[in-house]
């Protein structure tokens, strides 16, 4: 029998349960190496015949066979399985409807995080386009800056020696000619000291307020009617102050018409209102400290204001709680509030604001009757809204709803119970063209002109203590005088 054979026999006599063998190994009679193996059959007491052997064998290859076959059967299956995890693995998000619903519900609050940071972002690209737009304009503006200075300069180099003249007694008399020369004539002399170059030489020197100048700097003489009137004229602007930073680019100035113990007619507030959380207020005690930029205090508002809206009327400040469509009355020598309220209805934050932006959705003006708010509601569909309001408790006391819409306009102020609409902001040559008077409830169009010096007013109120208009143009401060006609 071969040697393949008998190790063969050998492994199943050894896994049948067989457990001792030998194995010889010696040369046969011609010299060969010949192999002879023994073990003893744990089941047999006689060995079979040869037919028998063999009948085994051909069993036990069978049986391997088979077994392979299963093996490979066994293999071809677990990679089945292994293609079926990948699949599963990989197809994870197409599974059972609780992962789809899952993965949704986490999409779904992706994207309601993602709409106000959109929101935002385009917020602050608007801002900063409007930032690179007036960067540009800088340069231009200090270079008139710097010729203003010059010119200035000038002037009061001018009228330095004018004041020396006059010290020394020096002031020319008028011509000795006989007639009667009444006391408030302005010809009691050569020096007219009624004029626009004294009077600002004047108010340097013995800081007379600019409210009692006789003249405007137009030259056409203020209205002496204490009484209310119709808009008729406004006149050139004259600059009174300029902002120093970027966070002055637009804001809001004011004094009091209804001045309060401690503070005078000539107490000024001013509020820069570029950036997203304003609280200080600045406050000049007088009118050469504004001038020169020497805030006497600054007030920290407890809430954040939003937009150019607010007004001082009675020793209080009012003005628009930022994204919100309250409004707050602060005590400024108590430095407390006294009172809050929602304006109904009221948009607010760049839901209605004037043409040129900046959230003036909410607008308060104070004119010789009261306390105003103007605003525009979902209702009304975008055209202005006017309120009465108590400067107290704040509460509504009548309302008017007009038929101009809010933002075709640059801005609104009140005089004697009329509504006031700049056509725009930016335009050298605007004009005052709509009126609406809430005693008859009549609006009609008007061409007053009105002029934007440094094109880009974004605050015009009206004072009714000084017969004035407040605005701030562009990082400037300024005032218009105007003529009321007779009712």
């Amino acid at each position: 029998m071969p040697a393949t054979h008998m190790l063969l026999l050998a492994c199943l006599a050894w896994g049948t349960g067989a457990r001792t063998a030998q194995l010889r190994k010696a040369n046969d009679r011609s010299g060969r190496c010949q192999y002879t193996f023994s073990v003893a059959s744990p089941s047999e007491s006689s060995c079979p015949e040869q037919g028998q052997a063999m009948s085994a064998i051909r069993d036990l290859q069978r049986d391997s066979s088979t077994q392979r076959a299963d093996l490979q059967s066994t293999i071809a299956r677990l990679n089945s399985l292994e293609n079926l995890l990948n699949q599963l693995t990989l197809g994870q998000a197409a599974g059972p409807q609780g992962t789809q619903e899952g993965l949704q519900g986490g999409l779904d609050t992706l994207r309601k995080e993602r709409d106000p940071l959109e929101t935002q972002t385009r917020e602050l690209e608007v801002a900063y386009s409007n930032l690179l737009r007036d960067k540009s304009a800088l340069e231009d503006e200090r270079r008139r800056l710097a010729q203003e200075n010059e010119d200035l300069a000038r002037r009061l180099e001018s009228s330095s020696q004018e004041v020396a003249s006059l010290r020394r007694g020096r002031c020319p008399q008028t011509p000795a000619t006989p007639r009667e020369v009444q006391p408030d004539s302005r010809e009691a002399s050569q020096w007219n000291l009624d004029t626009l170059a004294f009077q600002e030489l004047k108010s340097e020197l013995t800081k007379v307020p600019a409210s009692q100048i006789l003249e405007s700097p137009s030259g056409r003489p203020r209205s002496d009617d204490n009484g209310c009137g119709e808009l008729v004229w406004v006149g050139e602007p004259v600059t009174l102050r300029t902002a120093e930073t970027i966070t002055g680019k637009y804001g809001v100035w004011m004094r009091d018409p209804r001045p309060a113990f401690p503070y005078t007619r000539e107490t000024t507030w001013r509020i820069d209102t570029v950036g997203t959380d304003i609280h200080q207020v600045f406050e000049y005690s007088l009118i050469s400290q504004f001038v020169q930029g020497y805030p006497s205090k600054v007030h920290v508002l407890p809430r954040a204001l939003e937009s150019t809206g607010a007004v001082v009327y009675g020793g209080s400040l009012y003005f628009q709680g930022a994204k919100s469509r309250t409004v707050i009355r602060y005590e400024l020598n108590t430095e407390a509030v006294k009172a809050e309220k929602d304006i109904p209805g009221a948009g607010y934050h760049g839901q209605f604001p004037y043409s040129w932006g900046g959230y003036t959705d909410i607008d308060l003006a104070v004119d010789e009757t009261g306390l105003w708010v103007i605003y525009s509601t979902e209702e009304a569909k975008g055209a202005i809204v006017l309120s009465k309001l108590n400067p107290e408790s704040l509460e509504l006391e009548q309302t008017w709803e007009t038929n101009i819409r809010k933002q075709s306009v640059a801005n609104a102020f009140i005089i004697c119970g009329t509504l006031y609409t700049v056509s725009s902001y930016s335009s050298a040559e605007a004009t005052v063209n709509f009126a609406y008077d809430t005693g008859t409830g009549v609006s009609k169009t008007l061409t007053i002109p009105f002029k934007n010096r440094y094109k880009y007013s974004s605050m015009i109120d009206y004072n009714p203590l000084e017969r004035k208009l407040f605005a701030w143009d562009n990082f400037n401060m300024v005032t218009y005088d105007i003529k009321l006609s007779k009712m």
